[in-house]
């Protein structure tokens, strides 16, 4: 076999659902529309973007004489894992979480590939999507699937919940470059299901309303008039996936990933109470170490303002909303002033009115004002 197809071959023994090999150049069209995204600030606070610009537009910087991409595709759509007992069990987490860090993961895949290629004689380097390459692009480059209306690649086999991993390498593309036809035809599900609007019609997200940013990447309160439409959402979001005809039509995939009830349906509880250290310790490798301890905690927060008083109380979120006005975190007593005044709870904001954070005084008096 060829270089290119043992690598390929290898890949899908690791455990990629899914392989393709793409031209490693960035077409001037994709960098300049990458390009207006940032300008228009959709990127919100993820300034690394704007930094990260040159090396994604060109994988060259990132392995000289890179002329090839091996794309690898693979599927986090879980079947849910169930509902572990005890602890306060409300709020969803977005699939791709349900597994320890899919970095750590995948990065073992990558350095075998990478091992692999250099016994052939190939000059690779592989990233997951933390390294500064354009993979969705790399992906319908590579027949693995399109960029569906949600901005998201989409593919027929796997649908809308792939996780994906490159490995640039400098073995010359063969053959005439190409890409995956779009399949979305009329369907718009994904752009009327988001919950808060952050699907554009060019098929990008604007990440400044995105469900997946604010609770993951988003540092402080979140806008007053996004809290409502996060809902359940306690770490990132499915919305646009779920909905998606070619996800559906998939089902359950995943085979290299494999879920934890833990981390599908966390115990709120485990973000208050507890000092940074010892939640580090808790989720360690974990994508819950994105957003922190109180960021967490901020999330939990919005989830039960969001559950009506019956509700919250019943999945015995009282407690946290208390706990939640005393934190340490300015945060987390913010989003505690906002949950209590959407419980009705005026007694207990009052005392959030003298607060030493000004964020937190702000959000009491905004949620007694609503109240009276």
């Amino acid at each position: 076999m060829s270089a290119a197809e043992t690598l390929a071959d290898l890949a899908v023994s690791l455990g990629a659902d899914a392989v393709g090999w793409a031209p490693a150049q960035v077409p001037a069209p994709a960098v300049d529309e990458y390009a207006g995204w940032l300008a228009a600030g959709r990127h919100a606070g993820m300034g690394y973007l704007e930094r990260q610009l040159p090396a994604r537009a060109d994988p060259a910087s990132r392995l000289e004489g890179a002329g090839s991409v091996l794309v690898l595709g693979v599927s986090h759509a879980f079947a849910d894992p169930g509902v572990p007992p005890g602890g306060v069990r409300v709020g969803r987490v977005a699939r791709y979480a349900w597994t320890p860090d899919y970095h750590d993961q995948l990065q073992p895949v990558l350095t075998r590939l990478e091992a692999e290629a250099a016994r052939l004689g190939v000059r690779a380097r592989g990233y997951v999507d933390h390294g500064p390459v354009m993979e969705r692009l790399f992906a319908s480059g590579g027949f693995l699937g399109w960029r569906g209306k949600s901005g998201m690649t989409v593919s027929t086999r796997l649908g809308a919940f792939v996780t994906l991993a490159v490995l640039l390498t400098d073995l010359p593309f063969g053959g005439a470059a190409a890409v995956h036809p779009d399949r979305c035809g009329r369907c718009l599900r994904c752009v009327a299901a988001c919950p808060t609007s952050a699907i554009g019609d060019d098929r990008t997200i604007d990440a400044r309303r995105c469900i997946s940013y604010l609770t993951i990447e988003h540092r402080g309160p979140v806008a007053p008039e996004l809290r409502a439409g996060m809902g359940d959402w306690l770490f990132g979001c499915d919305v646009c996936s779920e909905v998606c005809p070619w996800s559906v039509r998939a089902g359950p995939l995943a085979r290299l990933f494999r879920p934890d009830p833990e981390l599908a349906h966390p115990d709120l509880s485990a973000f208050f109470g507890v000092s940074e250290r010892g939640f580090e310790r808790r989720f360690a490798g974990t994508a819950f170490l994105r957003p922190r301890r109180k960021g967490m905690a901020r999330n939990a927060l919005t989830v039960l303002g969001n559950l009506s008083p019956e509700q919250g109380r019943a999945a015995q979120g009282w407690p946290l909303l208390l706990a939640g006005a005393e934190d340490p975190a300015w945060e987390v007593r913010e989003a505690a002033a906002w949950a209590l005044g959407r419980w009705e709870e005026e007694s207990r904001v009052r005392p959030l009115l003298d607060d030493p954070h000004p964020a937190v005084r702000e959000t009491a008096a905004r949620a007694l004002t609503l109240a009276s």
